[in-house]
């Protein structure tokens, strides 16, 4: 009898400990998604917003630029710093501190008197907004090396269903009144937030912390280490190249449509809840069969060649029924993310993943904040030809053009050294999961 009940006893721990890691991912998970939420609700309703402060649509759609670099650039600098101090006091409180400070950008926007204050929102929001690097982070402490592009995938499917359903959700409230969007997304952050306190544990133990120090969370030196280190140079480069494409497509896609195709809001909106949900079925679930089939290596190299001929096909595209073919056609290109990630992650040591994940966000922050003003120009100056003419997809080529710089720089470094791992993460399923 007694040694059922030790048997019992032992196994009690176990699921409970598992309810527990369990419990915190979905709370990452959802931190993820209202974080995208977040973004997606202001889309249709903050120039809005704006345009209430000023007398005219220069001035508006000025200001709203300001507005949205702002919001970029607190990420950037935001990013690494939120991830060290996260390798020195935890995960748990920097995401329940992130949530928080979400919702208190709700509410000034909500309440905001006067433009300033619509700043002082940005500004919250952009900071608290970096927390996708902790949740990048915390993911990595519960996962295997083995599962690990997996749990990334689950992260890129909580950001894509965000993209989904914040601008939808937004508009609907908007049509309602200006202010209520923000008012929701106040709420659900706070809940959150709640959530976290009460339910969610912590990741990382007090032996795989590490000090923190300002030259760490710095983004510029963050920059430089990443760069410096030669196991992994090379697919940073990858990294940086990939996210400035994205951004240079992102900021100039509606208004790309509209001159090209004549698109208007029904148009951009049914094809941007085509690029979440393909994302999300993707990353959450035909990621792991990917993985399996291709491996990491062979699939992000396939994952970024194709997104490359997706981009040059959005610029030559003819009619607008292409652009929903082309955004299924790229389904594969969602997967290169999560696998260069788990890639990188398990070359690194586990007290640095909250740093290494700060440091990649803040490489697409920093494209947030620079590719824009690229991007908007080059389609100034191409948008004065007529519709369907195939100049007007200058933006695509150049995107196109560095994804495949970015291709040919990781075949080049899986070709010559294979897939490092640092001794910590060193199993035979690793073994097994990178060689495949």
């Amino acid at each position: 009898m007694s040694s059922i009940g030790g048997a019992g006893s032992a196994v009690i721990p176990e699921a409970e400990a598992e309810a527990k890691r369990k419990r915190g991912f979905h709370f990452v998970l959802a931190v993820v998604f209202l974080d995208m939420l977040g973004v997606g609700l202001a889309v249709p309703v903050l120039p809005l917003l704006v345009g209430d402060f000023l007398s005219s649509p220069d001035e508006q759609a000025r200001w709203y630029g300001i507005l949205a670099a702002t919001f970029g650039l607190m990420q950037f600098l935001c990013m690494p710093l939120l991830g060290a101090l996260s390798d020195k006091i935890g995960r748990r409180p920097v995401l329940i501190f992130s949530s928080a400070g979400m919702g208190l950008n709700f509410l000034v926007t909500a309440w905001a008197p006067s433009l300033m204050w619509l700043f002082l929102g940005r500004f919250i929001g952009g900071a608290c907004s970096a927390s996708m690097s902790t949740a990048s982070a915390y993911a990595s402490d519960i996962s295997t090396p083995a599962n690990r592009a997996k749990t990334f995938g689950m992260i890129g499917a909580a950001f894509g269903l965000g993209f989904i359903c914040g601008p939808m959700l937004g508009g609907v409230l908007g049509s309602i009144n200006y202010h209520l969007p923000f008012y929701v997304g106040a709420g659900l952050c706070f809940a959150n937030a709640i959530f976290g306190f009460f339910f969610v544990k912590e990741s990382l133990t007090k032996d795989k912390r590490s000090r923190f120090s300002f030259a760490k969370s710095n983004p510029f030196s963050s920059f430089r280490r990443l760069f410096a280190r030669p196991d992994i140079g090379a697919l940073i480069i990858v990294f940086a190249l990939s996210a400035f494409a994205q951004v240079l497509q992102q900021t100039t896609w509606v208004l790309y449509t509209n001159f090209k195709f004549g698109w208007g809001p029904k148009e951009n909106g049914i094809a941007l809840f085509l690029v979440g949900l393909t994302a999300a079925v993707v990353q959450a679930g035909l990621l792991s069969t990917l993985i399996k089939r291709m491996g990491e290596v062979r699939l992000s190299l396939i994952g970024l060649l194709v997104a490359s001929l997706i981009y040059f096909a959005n610029g030559l595209a003819t009619a607008g029924w292409m652009i929903y073919a082309l955004i299924v056609l790229n389904f594969l290109s969602y997967a290169a993310g999560p696998a260069l990630q788990a890639i990188v992650s398990k070359a690194t040591d586990p007290k640095e993943q909250g740093a290494l994940m700060g440091s990649l966000q803040s490489l697409s922050s920093l494209s947030i904040v620079i590719a824009p003003v690229i991007a908007t120009q080059l389609l100034a100056e191409v948008s004065h030809y007529p519709q369907g003419d195939w100049r007007m997809g200058v933006v695509f080529y150049l995107a196109s053009g560095l994804q495949l710089i970015g291709v040919f720089l990781a075949w080049r470094f899986f070709a010559k050294g294979g897939v490092p791992v640092h001794p910590a993460n060193q199993t035979t399923a690793t073994v097994a999961a990178t060689s495949a």
